[in-house]
């Protein structure tokens, strides 16, 4: 979940240049690809309520600290209809949902979503929510790395960028 969480974040023009889910076919690719079950094929009437789930969650990794992070991740838990029940369908395996049947995409992401941040949280692991360290990168990642050194939402386009840059500089001086 935590990937369709950085992967929801990183659709918004501030993250990637572009608006990303600017209609129900680009929601539609985005159920598919995340393989989100249980939702009705996404309409135009989708957009907005997914856009304001995804910067509700954006807000999440750019708090200032665990506190505001909390009150943000209660904010959404409080805007989410939780029904939490255990599942197993399309191969997945027995897994947790916390949306209810059939609810909105929007519902779906913001309920799922939330309690994964959540859950987070309280392991104490909401220092791993991060936003790219590259100067020119507004993406969002979650650092998996067992150090938490991961400062890149990819290491081998912003990663790469900024140390070629710092070699060149280094080589000037």
């Amino acid at each position: 979940m935590l990937g369709t969480i950085t992967t929801l974040v990183n659709t918004s023009p501030h993250a990637s240049g572009t608006e990303e889910l600017p209609d129900a076919e680009a929601l539609r690719r985005f159920v598919t690809e995340r393989i989100i079950t249980e939702v009705a094929p996404p309409t135009n009437a989708d957009v907005e309520p997914v856009h304001r789930v995804r910067a509700r969650l954006a807000a999440i990794f750019v708090a200032p600290d665990d506190q505001a992070r909390n009150r943000l991740i209660n904010d959404a838990l409080a805007n989410a209809t939780v029904t939490p029940r255990v599942v197993e369908h399309d191969d997945l395996g027995v897994h947790l949902h916390f949306f209810p049947p059939y609810a909105s995409l929007a519902e779906h992401l913001n309920a799922d979503c939330s309690m994964a941040l959540a859950f987070l949280l309280v392991a104490g692991e909401a220092g791993r929510l991060r936003v790219c360290a590259a100067p020119d990168c507004n993406r969002v990642l979650v650092d998996f790395s067992r150090n938490r050194s991961r400062a890149y939402c990819d290491s081998r386009t912003c990663g790469n960028r900024v140390n070629a840059a710092a070699f060149r500089a280094r080589q000037r001086s």
